[in-house]
């Protein structure tokens, strides 16, 4: 019984950490080449790449290994740094922005 407990708080575990990369990966998608340059943040290909690459590692592999966890700390990276400069620089949201 504690067994199923845990493999289902490692399977919400693991849907949130897709949740991350994916969220970092259609954000990214959405921003601007040159704000990527203008905050001083590595270009917007090379965190399409890493983001993509967290999203499909946290699919396929199991939690307890090291790749999703470097995964989930590229795609918190994302969210916590490159985010917030793109915006201060974009002024506001990449979404619908054109």
């Amino acid at each position: 019984m504690l067994m199923l407990g845990f493999a289902g708080f490692m399977g919400i575990l693991k849907i949130i950490l897709m949740a991350l990369a994916a969220f970092g990966l259609f954000d990214a998608a959405f921003r601007r080449e040159d704000a990527f340059r203008a905050a001083d943040k590595q270009n917007k290909v090379f965190w399409l790449i890493i983001l993509g690459i967290a999203l499909v590692v946290s699919y396929l592999f199991s939690i307890l290994s090291i790749l999703p966890i470097a995964g989930a700390v590229a795609s918190i990276v994302y969210i916590v740094d490159v985010r917030p400069a793109l915006q201060q620089v974009g002024g506001g949201r990449g979404w619908g922005r054109r």
